[in-house]
């Protein structure tokens, strides 16, 4: 399988409902909530890219640029962005659908890098 290919099928989509119990008190998603949700989405990206242990080392920028009101629908899509010897990135990003139309808008971009570890916990390569 070549690289390209590793990385297509390692794309990882996730859809959620964004409901009352996640949003803040402007009745939108919690930042916190798309922070956990990116981290998670770009967690599962890596591990199976690397089909290695990965732990989330950082998260370099995360640009909220439209509110995810409740009531919609959200797709979280992560892929491999860049792959170095023992640590990735995982670029996120979350789209907002509302439940009753066609519309759809990017609402958040994070990257996340993660470091592929071996059985004693110590860096190992991600290829």
């Amino acid at each position: 399988m070549t690289l390209e290919e590793r990385i297509e099928q390692s794309e990882t989509r996730i859809f959620k409902a964004v409901f009352p119990n996640t949003t803040n008190h402007y009745d939108t998603l919690f930042g916190g909530m798309a922070m956990h949700l990116m981290d998670e989405v770009a967690f599962i990206a890596a591990t199976r890219f690397s089909r290695k242990r990965c732990v989330t080392v950082s998260s370099d920028r995360i640009d909220f640029t439209q509110p995810i009101p409740a009531g919609t629908i959200i797709e979280l899509i992560g892929r491999v962005s860049r792959i170095g010897n023992t640590s990735l990135d995982v670029l996120v990003e979350i789209y907002i659908e509302e439940m009753y139309s066609q519309t759809r808008v990017k609402a958040i971009t994070g990257n996340f890098t993660f470091v592929a570890l071996d059985e004693n916990k110590k860096p190992t390569s991600v290829l």
